[in-house]
């Protein structure tokens, strides 16, 4: 018998895929959480490989802050178009206006944190039992403590010492009634095999990954894209600079980078170099030690 050689994006897909097949034959109601980024866009064409010719087994769910990106919106609603598949989106907006959250006030307010209570309100609307998810181990240290599959209670929560073995790729989607699990395919990719398989695969992103020329103000040594979202007074000095973004998420708490890299050449060999992670520009991370954790915890993805 031939032995077929594969290259580390060839195992990382082939992981992938497997996962999201175990996710179409363990649940009833999985769903796939879009965001628009890198790294959904790249489960969507994983998913293609696992499910095509057929439809997926599961719709996309996008849960809309408001303070979104244009360009973002704008890619989402064009790729849907493109694959065929379903869209069911949450608002923040609704949860704010049937007073189940409150927006935040002052300068760096932000909606990031208030779609938890969109996204679970989403799940139990639409009785979903499995969230796929694009979370990376390399983001964060509390996404590196979450298994593939991640159990969550009938509240939506994350207990970080309620992990689960995952011996020999063996996923256990065993819940009680009214619990979920979020499932990360892509736990074990890094930033950068997320954009070599890009590369590799062409495909395509919106265009605020590459570099551009934007109104920014610099907030907290951070770069950020001057917006009606954010709350701006005399001190904050809008300038135009050439920038990139390499995560997606509010404008309100997404930070750009300085950045020349126009081609997908240009930012691998970018972040080949940089010391950061993306993470690095996310305010809403900055928030405390434990921010992300105790995001988590409370039921955010």
């Amino acid at each position: 018998m031939s032995k077929v050689n594969l290259d580390y994006l060839d195992e990382l897909e082939a992981e992938a895929i497997h996962i999201l097949r175990e996710v179409a034959g363990q649940f009833e109601k999985p769903a796939l959480l879009f965001s628009g980024g890198k790294d959904s866009i790249t489960l969507v064409r994983l998913a293609e490989k696992a499910f095509r010719p057929g439809k997926f087994p599961f719709p996309l769910v996008h849960i809309d802050t408001g303070h979104n990106f244009q360009e973002t919106i704008t890619f989402r609603d064009q790729m849907i178009e493109r694959i065929g598949e379903k869209l069911i989106v949450g608002y923040v907006q609704d949860s704010i206006d049937e007073g189940k959250v409150i927006e935040q006030k002052g300068k760096n307010a932000s909606r990031n944190a208030l779609q938890t209570v969109t996204l679970l309100d989403t799940i139990a609307k639409h009785g979903f039992d499995a969230c796929i998810g694009g979370a990376r181990r390399d983001e964060e240290k509390a996404r590196a403590k979450e298994r593939i599959f991640s159990v969550r209670d009938e509240f939506g929560q994350w207990d970080p010492k309620r992990q689960r073995p995952e011996l020999w790729n063996i996923y256990n989607g065993k819940i009680h009634k009214g619990e979920n699990v979020r499932v990360f395919p892509i736990s074990n990719w890094t930033e950068l095999d997320v954009w070599n398989y890009i590369k590799r695969e062409k495909m395509e992103l919106p265009s605020i990954y590459f570099a551009h020329e934007r109104d920014c103000i610099t907030r907290n040594g951070q770069l950020m894209a001057a917006s009606p979202f954010l709350n701006m007074d005399q001190e904050d000095v809008v300038e135009r600079r050439q920038v990139r973004f390499r995560t997606v998420g509010d404008m309100s708490c997404t930070a750009a980078i300085a950045s020349g890299a126009t081609e997908l050449d240009d930012i691998i060999e970018e972040i080949s170099a940089s010391k950061i992670s993306e993470r690095g520009a996310r305010m809403d991370d900055k928030v405390s030690e434990a921010a992300m954790e105790d995001r988590k915890k409370g039921g955010y993805f």
